[in-house]
C-alpha cells in the first residue's frame, strides 16, 4: 500500500514570514503523524527560507514513522543527513535560487557523482531515492547509480490531468514500470492533490510513497489539518 508523507516546508514558510515560533514547525510534524500521516518530509535549502537545518535536528528524534530529507546533495546537506540519519534521503537537483523543485536528475550524465553520494548514504544505512523526470532511461540510470528508489516528478502529470487524465499518467506508467523492472522502489511527488492523486495511484498501484506538502497546507486552511490528512489518506488507501 502507498504511504503518505507530509512535506511541512510550507508551515515553516509561514513561520519565517513573521519570525518567532508561530506556527510551531516541530509540533506540526508531530501532529501530522498523530493525525495519520505515515511519514514526514522536509526539504532544507541553503538559504533556509522555510525548513532550517535546526528544524531538521529538532524534528528527527520525535518522528515515530518515517523521516525523509530532500535536497541537493551539497556538502552541508550531506553532513546534515549523515548527522541526523533519516530513514530516507531524496536527492533533488535544486539550484540554490530555485523557488521549488522543477526538474529531475539526469542520472546518466551525473552517474559518477550520484553513485558516490548513494554509496555514502548506503554505508550509513540510509535509503536513497533519486528525483527524476518520467523517463524510463532516467529510472534505469538511477539503478546504475546504486539508488534504492526513484521519486517521479509529477508536476507535468498534474498540469495535464484536468485536460486528459489518461494521457497525463501514460508516461509515468512507463517510467514506473522501468523503475520496477530495474529493482527500484517508487515514490512520487510535486503538485499531487485531492483531485489527481487517486487516479495516479489507481494506474500505478505499486507506488511506495507520495510526498505532498503545498496542496495539503492549502486544503488545511479550509478543512483543518487533521481532516485534510484523512482526506488524502482516503485517496491513497484504495486497494
Amino acid at each position: 500500500m502507498t504511504r503518505l508523507s507530509i512535506n511541512i516546508n510550507k508551515i515553516a514558510t509561514i513561520r519565517n514570514a513573521r519570525g518567532g515560533r508561530m506556527p510551531d514547525v516541530v509540533k506540526a510534524a508531530v501532529d501530522c503523524e498523530r493525525f495519520g500521516a505515515e511519514g514526514i518530509t522536509v526539504h532544507p535549502r541553503p538559504d533556509e527560507r522555510h525548513i532550517r537545518y535546526a528544524d531538521v535536528r529538532a524534528i528527527r528524534p520525535l518522528i515515530t514513522t518515517e523521516f525523509n530529507i530532500e535536497g541537493n546533495p551539497i556538502d552541508s546537506f550531506i553532513s546534515l543527513v549523515l548527522e541526523t540519519k533519516p530513514d530516507q534521503v531524496t536527492l533533488v537537483p535544486d539550484a540554490a535560487d530555485a523557488i521549488t523543485s522543477n526538474s529531475g536528475w539526469e542520472t546518466i550524465k551525473n552517474r559518477d557523482f550520484l553513485t558516490e553520494v548513494c554509496s555514502e548514504f548506503r554505508k550509513n544505512g540510509i535509503r536513497t531515492s533519486i528525483f527524476i523526470d518520467a523517463r524510463p532511461e532516467m529510472a534505469e540510470g538511477a539503478a546504475l547509480c546504486g539508488a534504492d528508489r526513484v521519486e517521479l516528478y509529477t508536476e507535468p502529470y498534474a498540469d495535464m490531468f484536468p485536460k486528459d487524465p489518461a494521457a497525463a499518467v501514460a508516461p509515468f506508467i512507463k517510467a514506473a514500470e522501468a523503475a520496477r523492472e530495474a529493482g527500484l522502489g517508487l515514490n512520487a511527488g510535486h503538485d499531487l492533490n485531492l483531485e489527481n492523486l487517486e487516479w495516479f495511484i489507481r494506474n500505478i498501484p505499486w507506488t511506495d510513497e507520495v510526498s505532498i506538502g503545498h496542496a495539503v497546507i492549502c486544503d488545511a486552511l479550509y478543512m483543518g489539518l487533521e481532516e485534510t490528512i484523512k482526506a488524502y489518506l482516503s485517496k491513497v488507501k484504495i486497494f
